[in-house]
């Protein structure tokens, strides 16, 4: 669902205040955090979706993947997984089997234990988890408290929804196809161990509401970026796409949403697209001061050498995001 049609509907839901709630939804934030000691906070969150990939064991991986992505984009530790899944009747049993080892693989990886999960019958397979973790209560990364002079961080380059969809239809490499379901199964886990030794202001995972969406909540309505394109990393085979109109329903939801705000210094259709553009288990968004920053850049390079400074926090402005096209960000 888009991510205006989410706020109308959950700021009218029934609710207590609960002081040991300390991230709910009325943040739009990645996960929930509820104390239970002075020392001791559980993360819970759950993600579910139908296949992006024909192979079952891959798509269990993926699905995994993004499912835990919310525990690490909130400075956390992934505890237990239960496995959420729905399948057709008719469905053989053996590709069942696959899209659950898949997805206890990456349980596996990520240093969590499985422990069961529920399954229905759908004429559509969908498969998720829903997942509790750990984190500190005095070291929660919230997505809406970045601060002035921020700059922001990205950890995996953009363009997975281009690439899928061009794949489906047969626009796309089977190399850049491959390329993409490598970067969906990689765990936002080794990111996220490198930015914990640093003093993170904010920081959220990319997915379906794009680049610009949850930038977009990051700045909270109280500040405005700069983002700067030239060192957006954009994944083999995303920007021919956008180039040749191959674009998801749901990148125009979020460019409908969001185009109010935005001002795009020149006109660059293809890269528009791209921060538009729903990603599937995306990277984390880092907002962090510029010296802490250049100190964890060459540590981040190791975990993935395209992670790089894409933009800069700065005072509210008219327009919530200014995107320079080919800009470089100054000092890398």
């Amino acid at each position: 669902m888009g991510a205006g049609a989410l706020l109308d509907i959950v700021s009218v839901l029934p609710g207590k205040k609960d002081e040991n709630l300390l991230v709910g939804f009325d943040s739009a934030d990645d996960a929930a955090v509820y104390k239970l000691s002075d020392d001791l906070a559980m993360i819970q969150t759950l993600d579910f979706f139908p296949p992006m990939v024909n192979d079952p064991y891959l798509f269990g991986k993926i699905a995994a993947a993004n499912s835990l992505s919310d525990v690490y984009a909130m400075g956390g530790e992934v505890l237990t997984a239960m496995n959420i899944l729905a399948v057709p009747e008719r469905m053989p049993m053996e590709q069942v089997g696959e899209i659950l080892k898949g997805g206890a693989e990456k349980v596996l990886e990520s240093g969590g234990v499985l422990v069961g999960g529920h399954s229905i019958h759908d004429a559509t397979p969908k498969y998720g988890l829903s997942v509790a973790g750990r984190v500190h209560p005095d070291k929660i990364w919230k997505n809406n408290s970045v601060k002035d002079g921020d700059v922001l961080i990205l950890t995996k380059p953009l363009g997975i929804g281009l690439v899928t969809m061009a794949y489906s239809v047969g626009e796309t490499s089977e190399e850049n196809f491959v390329n993409t379901t490598e970067v969906m199964m990689t765990l936002n886990k080794y990111a996220a161990e490198v930015m914990m030794k640093y003093n993170v202001s904010a920081a959220t995972d990319i997915t379906g509401f794009g680049f610009l969406g949850h930038l977009s909540e990051m700045l909270g309505g109280n500040y405005s970026a700069d983002i700067y394109t030239g060192n957006i990393p954009v994944l083999p085979g995303a920007l021919e796409s956008a180039s040749e109109f191959i674009v998801s329903a749901g990148g125009q939801k979020n460019r409908n949403h969001l185009h109010e705000r935005m001002k795009f210094i020149e006109k660059y259709p293809a890269m528009e697209e791209v921060l538009y553009d729903p990603q599937t288990s995306g990277g984390l968004l880092f907002s962090l001061s510029e010296e802490e920053a250049l100190k964890a850049l060459p540590e981040l390079k190791k975990v993935n050498p395209s992670i790089s400074i894409v933009g800069r926090i700065k005072k509210k402005e008219d327009h919530e995001i200014t995107v320079y096209p080919d800009r470089m960000y100054p000092k890398e």
